[in-house]
């Protein structure tokens, strides 16, 4: 059967994460529904990264088995067609090899996390970023992201419910950038890993913003990760500024 690749782009709000559930839309389940009304029939696809609810993505990875011999283009288009009005679009679709596969070939992830601060509500980005009243010190976070970067035990950022076989971890860059808006400010904070565990970006955004506030000194973080211990973490982000925004191969399967 031939495999094709596909990268999408969703917003998480509606859904309850990409998994499919029996009784909550999911990304997955649309997905599959959509390539139903292609190919009647039941369709399992596997992504790279299962996102949480209300998580985003601007560059998923995902691939699935088809009967039909597809021209990629034709493939995405009809799949596009068949999810409107669901905010998920397939931005790119090509045909792989048999032994590709969206999770176990990825060798690298990037996510963005966006935190705004300002007073007035969000109006545009309503449900796209994590809000926050305060401005933040953005070198001091940087101060205590630089403790994170490289192979550790994260168990402190991970959540209880991580179904990972070891909290050991290499994080490659956390880098955050700080932008001008109109009334305040925003952080972006860019991660990238191999892999990640469950809840690891959020719990290191909320503990981050701790340092940035001024709750947490930037060496309180390091303190935090050696500790291994959950109950160490800062608070866990909430998820609608979270987006995964690439995965790497050996080699790019869309060209």
């Amino acid at each position: 059967m031939p495999r094709y690749a596909f990268q999408i782009e969703y917003d998480g709000g509606p859904f309850a994460g990409w998994q499919r559930q029996a009784d909550q839309p999911s990304v997955q389940g649309a997905i599959e529904a959509a390539l139903a009304r292609l190919e009647p029939g039941a369709h399992t696809i596997a992504a790279a990264g299962r996102t949480d609810a209300g998580v985003h993505a601007t560059a998923q990875v995902a691939h699935a088995d088809l009967a039909k011999d597809w021209d990629p283009f034709r493939l995405s288009e009809a799949l596009n067609f068949h999810l409107k009005p669901q905010p998920v679009a397939i931005l790119a679709c090509a045909r792989v090899p048999e032994d590709f596969h969206a999770r176990f070939s990825a060798v690298e992830r990037r996510y963005l996390f966006r935190l705004v601060a300002r007073r007035a509500p969000v109006t545009h980005d309503r449900g796209l970023v994590w809000q926050v009243l305060n401005p933040l010190d953005a070198a001091a976070m940087r101060a205590g992201a630089a403790h994170l970067l490289g192979n550790h035990d994260f168990t402190t950022f991970r959540s209880t419910l991580c179904q990972a076989k070891s909290p050991q971890k290499t994080l490659d860059e956390i880098r955050i950038e700080e932008v001008a808006i109109p009334g305040g400010r925003e952080y972006r904070f860019h991660l990238r890993a191999r892999s990640f565990l469950h809840n690891q970006v959020r719990s290191i955004v909320g503990t981050l913003e701790r340092v940035g506030a001024g709750s947490w000194a930037p060496d309180q973080v390091k303190e935090a990760l050696e500790a291994r211990d959950r109950a160490a973490c800062g608070p866990v982000c909430p998820p609608q500024g979270l987006y995964l925004c690439g995965v790497g191969y050996p080699e790019n399967p869309f060209g």
